[in-house]
C-alpha cells in the first residue's frame, strides 16, 4: 500500500472531525435558540435536522473516500 493512501486517508480523517464540530454547533445553536424562545422549537427543528444530515454527509463522503483509498480500488 502506498504511504500516500495514508496520508490520505489522514485528512478524510480530519475532514470527518471537522464535520463533527459542525454537528456539535448545530446542536448547540438550536439548544440555545430554543432555551431563549420555546415556541420556536417546531420552526428551528426541522432545519436542525436539515442541518445535521447536510454535515454528516460530508462526514460519510470523507469516510468512502477513505476507504476507497485504503483498500485501493
Amino acid at each position: 500500500m502506498e504511504p500516500m493512501a495514508y496520508i490520505g486517508a489522514g485528512m478524510c480523517a480530519l475532514s470527518m472531525m471537522a464535520a463533527a464540530w459542525g454537528v456539535s454547533q448545530v446542536w448547540t445553536t438550536i439548544i440555545s435558540t430554543v432555551g431563549r424562545n420555546p415556541q420556536v422549537k417546531k420552526d428551528v427543528d426541522i432545519y436542525g435536522w436539515a442541518g445535521f444530515a447536510a454535515v454528516e454527509a460530508i462526514a460519510l463522503y470523507a469516510l468512502v473516500i477513505a476507504l476507497v483509498m485504503l483498500t485501493g480500488q
